[in-house]
């Protein structure tokens, strides 16, 4: 219990001495607002931003293009990878090409992204899937290649089918696997949603990041950040918690 306690007040303490020394060394210095914003600074500009109906229409435009994208990708990546790993044709086929697409930067891609897609919510989504694809299809196929190969041939000799050892032993010893993966995917698809805004948008956090460079709002970017950094936390958390549910007996 004291060891507990102690991990969670270490870390607690530490961000109080960052933000603290943070905040001296702005004031002492007198580093301007332009360069670096002070926390108090962006502690005000997070509350306005918090309180304004604007922020939080480009807050829900970012929100619905990293969960859509990242849904659709983990869909196909997690499909994807399950095909591989049962057919060994399908990973002789297709996995060069698919390592191949995601060496490509993802910077690169998307202003091709933007001409297929247009400049809406489409080719968002699109950018942000190509993202998070290739984390849970690779985890995916680490997770179906973890079978150990006595416990498939103990399988076979109860002349257990294809199908019955993937949902017995497959899917079970590859699911601490996939949420490795989902986690890895929900923070790229925040990245994803943020670099198309990046290229071409008319709403969205990146859209807004972009609004207040133009206006050096440095205080306003920085919480900006704070919220990108607090929605990657939560989607984290969510995803520990999930895999605690569904992979009870570890």
């Amino acid at each position: 219990m004291a060891s507990a306690l102690r991990g969670a007040v270490i870390p607690v303490l530490f961000f109080i001495a960052v933000i603290g020394l943070w905040e001296a060394t702005t004031i002492l210095l007198e580093i301007p607002e332009i360069v670096l914003p002070s926390p108090s600074a962006i502690g005000i500009a997070l509350w306005k931003s918090v309180l304004s109906p604007t922020f939080l229409y480009h807050l829900g435009i970012t929100l619905w293009e990293v969960i859509a994208g990242f849904v659709l990708g983990a869909v196909i990546g997690i499909a994807a990878g399950i095909a591989v790993g049962l057919f060994p044709f399908a990973e002789r086929t297709l996995y060069p090409y698919i390592v191949a697409f995601q060496a490509l930067p993802k910077v690169s891609v998307a202003p091709i992204i933007m001409i297929w897609f247009g400049y809406g919510l489409t080719s968002k989504i699109v950018l942000t899937a190509t993202m998070s694809f290739f984390p849970l299809l690779a985890n995916t196929i680490a997770g179906m290649r973890a079978t150990p190969p006595d416990q498939k041939d103990l399988f076979h000799g109860m002349t257990a089918n294809r199908w019955q050892i993937f949902w017995k032993l497959n899917l079970p010893l590859a699911l601490p696997f996939i949420f490795v993966g989902l986690d890895l995917s929900l923070l790229l698809s925040v990245t994803g949603a943020i670099v198309g805004e990046f290229v071409g948008a008319r709403a969205g956090l990146g859209f807004l990041i972009l609004q207040r460079n133009f206006s050096l709002d440095m205080p306003g970017n920085f919480a900006i950040l704070v919220v990108l950094a607090a929605i990657g936390l939560f989607f984290h958390l969510g995803v520990k918690v999930l895999e605690k549910k569904v992979i009870f007996w570890r």
